[in-house]
């Protein structure tokens, strides 16, 4: 089946458009120059813009032979390869001795295709090394779905089974998708995986394009502290992938790289030992952990699944390649390592802890600082993103490190629906920013007040309802949001009673009375720097996007189904109710003492998109069903927020547009705090 690019309607594989909204399925936008080019090509013939679907392909051989005998059964134009020609030449970037393949160019001639159904055409050989070759391949059919893919949905929505999704599928794609299936977007994300006799075809997300943790680590700006945030990244990944035997993928330098949010990445999985340069220094070229363990041969500690000695050892070999001087107590914790005084994570991320407070110690203030209540706790990042699947990780302790913001960016659109007459709904966004940039730093102080009302009361009423209260909420904070802080709870419940209190008068001034009386429903959401408040009264909402949790409702709901559950209630039970969707709460109908406004406060500790919604948005469990492709790619910056925005309100449109339809996206990205003073 085809999978609309626009409306993600099912189409059969020969459409050339989509049956549902017409969008065509064998051409697409540039997003450079707005050239329409079939989805099958590569580049843009008017400006060169990348515009195809590009995966990376490793082919997984069992022997030397069957690297060259996979090259021939999957060649478009197979030529014998019983002994060498004059026209073979050697692929591969090995450059210690170790033997490379003998292959011909036709094998994996740019132009020749991957499979027979010729739907990956080969663009360029990458490597062939060792038992592996990958190559770089272009997508000709991108909007069908794959059978890796097609199984992953199902096992979101509950479909298949272990049993089933383990049948058939090719043991090096298996811990991809378990790892997907978690959204730990740090592994490349998996597309198809199939086998041919004894060979298995892997395709996952094509990473060349990352920088390489090494280019970052030997620069002279990168900050001891930020090496230290790296080193707390790789001990999270050691946990995720131990248990699945791919820890192996953190000890070849070339694997690892960084994402635009200088994240530690993967460019792909090993699933035993690599071949790398900093292996051979511990291992034999012909060791096999598989027969070593067989022949109970005693296994070099660096090769021990359980061992974090090989942690080090990584880290040791980045100093080196980077010949980068170790700093402080980082020399005492590698020389613990290699000694064997420090044997769990535990104790690892302990003492990373100590260190890193050793270094925020020596980074002063640049603006002025926050409240004492608010910024003397440093920012905690939690040790346990992922399950410990040895259940002994309640006492693991957490690695202190304090973050700061690096970008604010922030969209909001309001639309009338598709039944209504006139829109209720009303918004209002004020940010301001503060900029300091020096050689070895950067640093935002940014704040920003996002608003949204959800009228109520008919025309003249409702709009006029949640037009006033975002008026009198700005014109208050004005006045009580003055320094680089984040006010009280005390001064947010204030400015809400004050909203009340200005609609409340103005129906008491024109006699309104019963359902005529006008009201609003409020969701506001204060930035400043890396922490966050949220006020709300009624039923707008305030999502939190992830790349760690996913989608988080942040607000519960100010209506009868949900006090009913407060209440011990059963959920089934509760909204069964035929007045479950009644607002127990609004700004305007009664005096302040009918309103009790949640206020809640949260820190930005990892990239977040905030997202403030009206109920003409999230009815229907329209963002918990669509948020995976309409908000979570909106956390990266290369996506615009102005069209995310607008494809939200279009969604709603298409699904609910029943009501009024609103929407702010506020995109809040942190970094390590890297302040003066943690150089080396």
């Amino acid at each position: 089946m085809l999978i609309c690019p626009q409306c993600e309607f099912e189409n059969p594989n020969a459409n050339k458009f989509c049956q549902k909204c017409g969008a065509s399925l064998s051409h697409k936008v540039c997003p450079q120059c707005s050239t329409e080019v079939p989805v099958n090509a590569e580049n843009c013939h008017n400006c060169g813009a990348e515009t195809g679907t590009v995966w990376r392909a490793i082919i997984e051989t069992g022997d030397w032979a069957a690297a060259v005998s996979v090259s021939t059964l999957l060649s478009a134009n197979p030529v014998d390869v019983a002994s060498p020609k004059e026209d073979q030449t050697e692929l591969g970037f090995e450059e210690d001795g170790e033997e490379k393949i003998m292959l011909s160019p036709a094998l994996f001639s740019v132009g020749s295709y991957l499979d027979k159904e010729q739907r990956y055409q080969i663009l360029q050989v990458l490597s062939a090394a060792h038992d592996e070759v990958s190559v770089r391949v272009l997508d000709c059919q991108p909007y069908q779905v794959s059978p890796i893919e097609a199984i992953l949905a199902n096992q979101q929505q509950g479909l298949v089974t272990p049993a089933v999704e383990a049948n058939g599928i090719p043991s090096l794609a298996r811990a991809y998708m378990v790892l997907q299936s978690q959204n730990h977007t740090e592994i490349p994300r998996i597309h198809d995986a199939w086998e041919d006799g004894d060979n298995q075809i892997l395709l996952i997300e094509d990473r060349t394009h990352y920088q390489p943790l090494l280019d970052l680590w030997q620069k002279e700006t990168t900050s001891s502290l930020e090496i230290l945030h790296w080193f707390y990244q790789m001990t999270q990944l050691w946990v995720l992938l131990e248990p699945l035997k791919c820890h192996y993928s953190l000890w070849d330098l070339a694997n690892l790289c960084l994402d635009e949010d200088q994240t530690i990445s993967l460019r792909k999985l090993y699933v035993k030992p690599p071949k790398s340069e900093l292996a051979i220094d511990y291992l034999p070229l012909d060791f096999n952990p598989v027969t070593a363990q067989e022949e109970d041969v005693t296994l070099p500690i660096f090769v021990q699944p359980s061992s974090i000695k090989a942690l080090g050892e990584v880290w040791q070999a980045l100093f080196r390649e980077s010949q980068r001087t170790q700093f402080g107590s980082i020399i005492q914790i590698l020389g613990d390592l290699q000694q064997g005084r420090i044997y769990s994570i535990a104790q690892l991320r302990s003492r990373l802890q100590e260190v890193a407070t050793e270094l925020e110690a020596t980074t002063p203030p640049i603006f002025e600082p926050m409240e004492a209540e608010q910024t003397n706790a440093p920012t905690v990042l939690q040790a346990d993103d992922t399950e410990d699947p040895s259940g002994k990780g309640d006492d693991m302790p957490t690695v202190v490190l304090s973050v700061q913001l690096s970008s604010l960016e922030d969209a909001g659109r309001t639309d009338v629906g598709r039944q209504r007459h006139h829109n209720e709904d009303y918004f209002g966004i004020e940010t301001k920013t503060e900029k300091l940039e020096l050689p070895r730093n950067r640093i935002l102080q940014a704040r920003g007040l996002y608003i949204l009302c959800d009228g109520m009361g008919g025309h003249a009423g409702g709009e006029v309802a949640s037009e006033l209260a975002v008026i009198t909420l700005r014109q208050y904070f004005q006045q009580h949001w003055t320094n680089n802080q984040l006010p009280t709870e005390e001064i947010i419940r204030e400015s809400v009673y004050l909203a009340n209190e200005a609609i409340y008068e103005k129906n008491q001034q024109e006699a309104r009375s019963g359902v005529g009386r006008m009201g609003t429903t409020l969701v506001m959401l204060l930035v400043q720097g890396s922490q966050a408040a949220v006020a709300h009264v009624g039923d707008s909402r305030l999502y939190r996007v992830t790349r760690k949790r996913g989608l988080e409702q942040v607000t519960v709901d100010h209506e009868v189904g949900q006090r009913e559950i407060d209440r011990g209630v059963e959920a089934s039970i509760a909204y069964a109710r035929p007045d479950a969707y009644q607002l127990t709460q609004a700004l305007g109908p009664r005096d302040e003492t009918a309103i009790n406004p949640d206020v809640e406060f949260f820190d930005i500790n990892e990239d977040s998109l905030l997202v403030l919604a009206s109920d003409g948005l999230s009815d229907n469990d329209l963002l918990e069903t669509n948020w995976q492709t309409h908000l979570l790619p909106l956390l990266s910056s290369s996506t615009n927020l102005e069209q995310g925005v607008t494809e939200l309100i279009d969604l709603a449109n298409q699904y609910n547009g029943h009501d009024n339809i609103t929407a702010i996206l506020v995109r809040a990205k942190v970094r390590p705090n890297l302040g003066e003073g943690t150089g080396d």
